[in-house]
């Protein structure tokens, strides 16, 4: 039976980071992958990077079929040098394996050369989400239903798209594809778009979506799934009618749950939460002292941001001052990128009313800054939640061009309690959508 210092399973962001920081303090760590084609994680190969090159590509007008290979290449670019930026390192080993637990500290490994038994000083693990696939008549045995994963990987355009699940995994495709010129139908279950939103931007935003030609069912159930010889029939409820639409493809958006099912947990002592998440203490240990959950695996918000995060806990909890923690994350924001982005940070005017804050309200037509009429798209709103003594920023909703990257300025000013009028004097370079913040805060 081999032994090592430390052993990972998952090739994650926060699992390559980490046995990286691991091999350069010269410590043995053994990371595990049972897919070649996920080095790296997730976020660049089947989700961020490669569904944002695609929604960039199509907003420029990139037809699908070039649009594909470009992702295609810079994907395997990318997992070409996260695997080496760990098998290059003296005292790391990556192992292209499945993985299960014996007990709390014997892994067992299987390849096409057979079994092994391991164990190790510390586990760590890090293998993500997967996703969601509800309960459906004729969904699993459909031969045209895909998941976001399966979706990426289909190179013909898909010219009628229905898509089940309306939050920012279902949003973004359909923004996506209605942009490459497909025709997309939308089934929501909510009876609206981004609830947790201010819901004068989730208006404006449903708006914009349907300007560009995505049809909305809400309020739908769909109950059957039913292949036919060009694509699938899906049938869907709808208050008390029953109704019926035909598309090429079906992509199931419905969420993503804690990825443990091949791991074997019963084998061990630890502890899964209601949605068979890992339960962690505040430095991410898990009820078992030697192993520790990082990612989306323990239950945390899905981000690969995040997912980094949990691993300057570890970094700061093995090498640092043992300071950083769950209960002192820093505040981050979110980006559901439409056209134009929609992100976010912090509270929203009914959060700060619930929490009985005394706070003001700034907010702004995305056309008055320069930048927008530059680049062609006008449409969005800026919205900001002050506090009314020292207009430090509570929260701030941009939905507009550039979000994503405006955002990030307003959450360091929240993180380093910057007030909203030092943006406001702030001489920015022109043109450019972070002007906006001399108007917001006028």
């Amino acid at each position: 039976m081999k032994h090592y210092d430390n052993i990972i399973i998952g090739f994650g962001k926060a699992g390559k980071t980490l046995a990286a920081t691991l091999a350069s303090q010269q410590e043995e760590v053994l990371i595990i992958e049972k897919d070649a084609m996920m080095y790296g994680g997730t976020c660049i190969n089947v989700a961020c990077l490669p569904t944002k090159n695609l929604i960039l590509n199509a907003q420029k007008g990139v037809s699908f079929d070039q649009a594909f290979e470009t992702k295609n290449k810079m994907t395997s670019k990318l997992r070409n040098k996260n695997y080496h930026k760990v098998a290059d390192q003296e005292t790391a080993t990556v192992l292209n394996a499945d993985a299960e637990f014996v007990d709390d500290k014997t892994i067992k490994v299987t390849d096409d050369s057979g079994e092994e038994m391991l164990t190790a000083d510390r586990i760590f693990i890090n293998t993500g989400s997967t996703p969601i696939m509800p309960s459906i008549e004729g969904l699993s045995e459909s031969k045209h239903v895909f998941a976001s994963r399966e979706m990426l990987d289909q190179r013909k355009q898909t010219q009628n798209l229905a898509i089940l699940g309306s939050g920012p995994i279902g949003l973004e495709f359909a923004s996506m594809y209605a942009q490459f010129g497909s025709n997309v139908t939308v089934l929501a279950h909510d009876a609206q778009l981004l609830r947790r939103v201010e819901p004068e931007v989730a208006e404006m935003a449903t708006a914009d979506l349907e300007e560009d030609g995505i049809k909305f069912a809400f309020n739908s159930v769909l109950s059957s799934v039913e292949d036919t010889d060009d694509g699938v029939k899906l049938t869907y409820q709808q208050g008390d009618e029953t109704k019926v639409i035909a598309a090429d493809a079906l992509l199931v958006a419905t969420g993503r749950q804690p990825n443990v099912a091949d791991l074997h947990l019963e084998n061990t002592h630890i502890k899964q939460g209601k949605r068979g998440e890992i339960v962690v203490d505040n430095k991410l240990q898990t009820s078992v002292e030697t192993i520790w959950a990082l990612g989306d695996v323990n239950g945390g918000p899905q981000f690969t941001y995040v997912s980094l995060d949990d691993w300057r806990i570890l970094n700061n909890q093995f090498y640092g001052d043992q300071t950083r923690t769950l209960d002192n994350r820093p505040v981050y924001p979110t980006t559901t990128f439409l056209k134009p982005a929609l992100a976010s940070v912090g509270l929203t005017e009914a959060q700060a009313t619930e929490k009985g804050l005394n706070f003001i309200v700034k907010s702004m037509a995305a056309a008055g800054v320069p930048k927008a009429q530059v680049i062609g798209d006008p449409r969005g709103m800026y919205k900001a939640i002050l506090d009314a003594k020292d207009h430090t920023i509570l929260g701030m909703t941009i939905y507009a061009e550039e979000a994503y990257e405006t955002i990030n300025l307003i959450t360091t000013a929240m993180s380093h309690h910057i007030s909203a009028d030092e943006l406001r004097d702030q001489i920015y370079s022109h043109p450019t959508m972070t002007e906006a913040l001399n108007d917001l805060f006028a």
